[in-house]
């Protein structure tokens, strides 16, 4: 790849990249912390998932008006306010630290808020990365942005377990002075400060998202595919109760595991910056969704910790080639004035995935414990790989990303 290939040497996208290094550890040391303490507690699984469940209820009703609000507005300005949220909630943690954290309504309410925070931010975000870099180079832009990302995502658990072993206010200290850097970032952006379109608040507008992703089969079947495989595939939400009660490593244990996914992760990612992929996109998509379930089953019944990180770092290397296939598929069959709301539809599928699959492993796990619940999910997620082949047959049929071109929009 040249020089004048590159998406580095592009400011904004440089910046955005700081923006999500900084943004991303301090959400990943805070969800340390809270897992732990919460299950802390009360020792009860069914607590993890109700803070997943608290997190995802603003996603459903926020988010579409978030994705045309992405359309119609500043999205860097939108992106500012969603991380100055994010900071006074990293505050409010630390707060509730100090206080104790002998109740679990306190991390709730500020769950709650983070996915208020969600379901703000990430349609801008997502709709403002296209605008960043040369349509051209997306595909590479889009795989580095997965790099950074992953970045965060490998040393923030382990730094935040460090941090809470060492003193338990001490993570959320440093992450709210993360989220104020990434504040400062965003607004340093030069894109992003002019509304894209002028589309009326009405409710056929703020629906448009839905009504191009239900008439576009390859879209509609990408996402719905992570929705439902992470649904019932997740184990990040129990990581809690494998570390103190299965593989008994303690809180600095339980950052390294979660740590586990994102170095996988990273791997395929600049993996995929040199060689993306080229042919047979559909199916590779549907291939790599079936062999995470088959990740996730060999954790739930791992019980040592080397075969439980292999099989976390291997899920994490699988699914970061269905994460960089669906992303880029999302904005080349979008139009750009759809892009905040067909993005802020994905996020309520994935939202729906991480965090009401967050409460679904945890009542699974509340009723049949957590080992079966973890490889019954691997194994429905393998099944749903297979179905989405008849169900989707459009999607197994692409094959070159770049053939792929947006679809006609029935609403502004």
């Amino acid at each position: 790849m040249g020089p004048g290939d590159s998406p580095l040497r592009h400011r904004d996208f440089v910046l955005f990249l700081g923006v999500m290094l900084a943004s991303g550890f301090a959400i990943e040391m805070s969800f340390v912390a809270i897992g732990w303490q919460v299950y802390a507690v009360r020792s009860n699984p069914l607590d993890l998932g109700l803070v997943g469940l608290a997190m995802f209820i603003p996603l459903p009703l926020l988010a579409l008006p978030a994705g045309h609000l992405a359309d119609r507005f500043p999205r860097r300005t939108l992106l500012a306010i969603a991380i100055a949220l994010e900071t006074a909630i990293m505050l409010g943690l630390l707060a509730v630290t100090r206080g104790g954290a002998n109740e679990t309504w306190p991390f709730f309410l500020l769950a709650f808020a983070t996915g208020v925070a969600a379901a703000l931010g990430a349609p801008a975000s997502r709709a403002l990365t296209p605008s960043l870099v040369p349509r051209e180079i997306l595909v590479r832009a889009l795989a580095l942005r997965s790099v950074v990302f992953q970045a965060s995502v490998i040393v923030g658990p382990a730094i935040g377990g460090l941090l809470f072993a060492l003193h338990s206010e001490l993570v959320y200290g440093v992450a709210a002075g993360l989220s104020v850097i990434a504040l400062l970032l965003t607004l340093l952006l030069q894109a992003g400060r002019d509304p894209v379109g002028g589309s009326s608040p009405d409710l056929a507008s703020v629906l448009g998202g839905v009504s191009l992703v239900r008439r576009t089969p390859v879209l509609f079947g990408a996402i719905s595919l992570d929705l439902f495989a992470v649904l019932f595939g997740g184990a990040v939400a129990l990581l809690p109760v494998f570390a103190k009660d299965i593989l008994e490593v303690g809180p600095a244990g339980l950052g390294v595991l979660r740590a586990a996914p994102a170095v996988g992760a990273l791997v395929a990612a600049v993996v995929m910056t040199r060689w993306p992929v080229r042919r047979r996109a559909g199916n590779t998509l549907l291939l790599v969704v079936g062999l995470y379930g088959v990740t996730i089953v060999v954790f739930g019944l791992s019980q040592t910790m080397w075969l439980s990180l292999l099989a976390l770092v291997a899920g994490g290397a699988v699914d970061m080639v269905s994460v960089v296939l669906r992303q880029t598929i999302l904005p080349l069959v979008t139009p750009d004035e759809l892009l905040g709301r067909v993005n802020a539809v994905e996020m309520v599928f994935i939202s729906a995935s991480n965090e009401l699959g967050a409460f679904e492993s945890g009542v699974a796990a509340a009723l049949v414990g957590a080992v079966p619940a973890v490889v019954i999910g691997g194994v429905v997620t393998i099944a749903i790989a297979v179905s989405w082949t008849r169900f989707f047959p459009a999607l197994a049929r692409v094959d070159r990303l770049d053939d792929l071109r947006p679809a006609v929009p029935d609403t502004a």
